[in-house]
């Protein structure tokens, strides 16, 4: 009777321990499933993150490569401009010179001319004027030099012929002089207007040169900063890239540890059952019962600092390490 009491108890205190155990495995096999869900959404997230972070450095990556091209382009161009430059330089180098001298020679004829003019006026003024007659004087002093030499004259009459032979001589040689001076400064003039106006030209020619210059120069500071720009741009996605990379390893990591703790779990539940098939569930099975206890505690608080860290994560806030340890660790430990 004795001994059927205490077969009975120990079947009582047998049963319980299986339904405590089983109450275990179950809050243990929900948890599980609840941080499998949330590790699978994660890795979904960082997949995506990952993904579009790639996508944006492909453009990226096209962006610095167009832009680099343009600034070769523009580099080239540049130099050439300079090339261009150097040469008008070396042209109004050339060409300064002969102006400047050609200048000064210009302005000392037009000073002799006008010391002759202060001179002859305004016999010089009447005589400019008279310039398309000096075939007609050249002829009149040569039928004044027959009359002299083929006609008979009187004294008085050949005296106003001499006289008047000597005043158109003069006005020939003085005629002459200024003909030929103002034939000199028309000359001199006319250089120095074809020079003055390859001068101009190369003055403009070497403005615009300066403006475009200028301009390119402007353009291919804009895009050097462009790249710079592009650059640190790419930099942040690669750090992005590369943090979703860790933590899609941490994730895999936990997924693994969730999977091989699962399996564990399968064998542990296969030698329970072959134990108690058995009979064998003495010290060992107390030491389980006590250690599951242990766990549900354990978990209960870990459940608590899990759900303030996920709150945490879900509103946008930076989690440390231990805060990530809490969402994705395994929750055994």
């Amino acid at each position: 009777m004795y001994t059927n009491r205490i077969g009975s108890a120990a079947k009582v205190e047998s049963s319980s321990a299986s339904a405590e155990k089983n109450r275990n495995g179950t809050i243990s096999s929900q948890n599980q499933d609840s941080n499998l869900k949330t590790l699978l959404e994660f890795k979904k997230a960082l997949l995506e993150e990952q993904k579009s972070g790639e996508k944006i450095i492909e453009g990226l990556n096209k962006k610095i490569e167009d832009t680099k091209k343009q600034i070769d382009e523009g580099r080239i161009q540049l130099e050439d401009l300079r090339v261009k430059l150097k040469d008008i330089n070396e042209q109004k180098d050339l060409h300064l010179s002969k102006f400047t001298e050609l200048k000064n020679t210009l302005v000392d004829a037009r000073n002799q001319m006008r010391s002759l003019d202060e001179k002859t006026t305004p016999v010089g003024a009447k005589i400019r004027k008279e310039r398309l007659n000096t075939t007609h004087l050249t002829r009149a002093l040569d039928q004044i030099e027959r009359d002299i030499q083929t006609r008979k004259l009187s004294k008085d009459e050949e005296r106003k012929l001499v006289l008047k032979s000597k005043q158109i001589a003069t006005k020939l040689h003085t005629m002459k002089i200024m003909y030929k001076k103002e034939d000199k400064y028309r000359q001199i003039s006319s250089e120095y207007e074809t020079l003055k106006t390859t001068m101009n030209k190369i003055f403009d020619g070497k403005a615009e040169l300066g403006e475009k210059i200028g301009r390119l120069k402007t353009d291919l500071d804009a895009l050097l900063n462009l790249r710079e720009s592009l650059y640190e741009d790419r930099r942040k996605n690669i750090r992005g890239v590369r943090e979703a990379e860790a933590k899609l390893e941490m994730v895999d990591t936990q997924l693994n540890a969730i999977e091989f703790k699962k399996s564990r779990a399968h064998a542990a539940e296969y030698r329970f059952r072959r134990q108690r098939s058995h009979g064998r569930h003495d010290e060992r099975y107390e030491a389980i019962q006590e250690r599951n206890k242990r766990n549900k505690e354990n978990q209960e608080r870990w459940n608590i600092l899990k759900e303030a860290a996920v709150r945490k994560m879900s509103s946008g806030e930076k989690l440390s390490f231990e805060e990530m340890k809490l969402i994705f660790g395994d929750d055994s430990d």
